[in-house]
C-alpha cells in the first residue's frame, strides 16, 4: 500500500520528535502542462508552532517532479539527486537547517531554499553533489 504524502511522519532526533511531510505545488497551463513545480518539505518539532518549509523549485539545471520525474526525487543536471521520501534525507536536511540557525521552537514559519542545502545534504547522504 502506498504511503499518503499528506500524513506527517515521525523523526526522532536526540530524544526530540519531529514531524515531517512532503508536498508539491505547481501552476497548471491551459494545455494540460505544468510550470513552476516545487517540492515542499515541511518539518516541525512535535507540539511546537514553528514550521520549516524547505523548497525545491524547478529552474535551470534543477529537476523536480513534473509528471516525468518520480515524486519526491529532486536532482541536478549534473546527476546528483535526493529522495525526499527517505528519512535519512529529511534528517540531513534538518541537520543542515539547524546548523544554519533554524530554531524549531520559534513560532513563525521559516522558508529555506533546498538547493542551497543540496550539496551538503548529498555529501551527508553519500550521494554525488551537483558539482
Amino acid at each position: 500500500m502506498a504511503r499518503s504524502e499528506k500524513k506527517a511522519r515521525r523523526l526522532v532526533v536526540e530524544g526530540q520528535t519531529f514531524l515531517w511531510s512532503l508536498g508539491h505545488r505547481h501552476r497548471v497551463l491551459g494545455n494540460g502542462r505544468y510550470e513552476d513545480c516545487c517540492e515542499i518539505l515541511v518539518i516541525r518539532l512535535f507540539k511546537a508552532r514553528g514550521r520549516l518549509h524547505v523548497l525545491f523549485r524547478e529552474g535551470p539545471g534543477k529537476r523536480v517532479p513534473d509528471g516525468l520525474l518520480h515524486g519526491g526525487a529532486v536532482g541536478t543536471a549534473g546527476g546528483g539527486f535526493l529522495n525526499l521520501h527517505e528519512p535519512g534525507t529529511v534528517r540531513a536536511l534538518l541537520d543542515e537547517a539547524l546548523d544554519k540557525g533554524w530554531r524549531p521552537d520559534d513560532p513563525p514559519t521559516e522558508e529555506l531554499d533546498g538547493w542551497a542545502l543540496f550539496d551538503a545534504v548529498a555529501t551527508r547522504r553519500g550521494a554525488a553533489p551537483s558539482g
